[in-house]
């Protein structure tokens, strides 16, 4: 399972807002849905949000282990 958590903690210390992503940096509000219920996404999705946001990868998902395996 992934959790965007860390996404909004980094956007948050960069301020940078959700309205500067899609009206700015056209991401789309269906793409920023998906990040807002921990849906996957896509890698170029994660690097072009790296960019944006100056970070990496660490600083925008985590991956928490499926405890059913």
């Amino acid at each position: 399972m992934y959790s965007y958590s860390p996404l909004w903690k980094t956007m948050q210390d960069r301020g940078i807002t959700t309205y500067s992503l899609v009206n700015h940096y056209g991401i789309s509000s269906h793409l920023m849905s998906n990040l807002r219920h921990d849906k996957n996404v896509t890698m170029e999705t994660i690097h072009r949000l790296c960019q944006i946001l100056d970070c990496t990868p660490n600083d925008i998902v985590e991956i928490i282990p499926d405890k059913s395996n």
